[in-house]
């Protein structure tokens, strides 16, 4: 599991140190190197899987086959920016350059796990989503549990 949050720097080869708790979510190859699966990810991030997390999203997404045109079109999009990717000896990650131009990363970037996949943010790009949900913060239970699941 993916959880809390980091901040880091990208340094000049546009590699980011993953945080520990990260890479031991992650996981290892026969090899013993920690992989990752580093895909386009949503509102302006990039998602960051483990192989296990990966392959259950793609056992979701593959019964959407034959469920429509939209939904092909999606898994082509999503799959197509995806890459498999292997941590360096220090535990830093190359971030492919297209995402990170997407993304609009350039130097600092926060790291906020998810449950099942962390998430990496342009800094300045998650201070302003977060500042902005955070307002939000007490109706979260209704957006999570329905209706009536909070009170105002």
């Amino acid at each position: 599991m993916f959880y809390d949050t980091s901040s880091h720097t990208i340094d000049s080869k546009n590699r980011v140190f993953v945080p520990k708790r990260f890479q031991q979510a992650l996981g290892r190859d026969a090899d013993g190197n920690v992989i990752a699966f580093v895909t386009l990810g949503f509102e302006g991030c990039i998602f960051l899987f483990s192989e296990e997390g990966f392959e259950a999203l793609r056992r979701r997404m593959d019964s959407l086959t034959f469920a429509g045109a939209e939904k092909r079109d999606m898994q082509r999009l999503f799959f197509s920016k995806t890459q498999r990717v292997q941590l360096d000896a220090s535990g830093r990650l190359l971030i492919p350059e297209k995402l990170r131009a997407r993304v609009g990363i350039e130097k600092a970037v926060v790291m906020v796990g998810v449950c099942e996949r962390a998430e990496i943010w342009a800094a300045e790009r998650w201070e302003e989503r977060e500042a902005e949900r955070d307002r939000d913060y007490d109706k979260l239970d209704r957006v999570l549990f329905g209706e009536a699941g909070g009170d105002d």
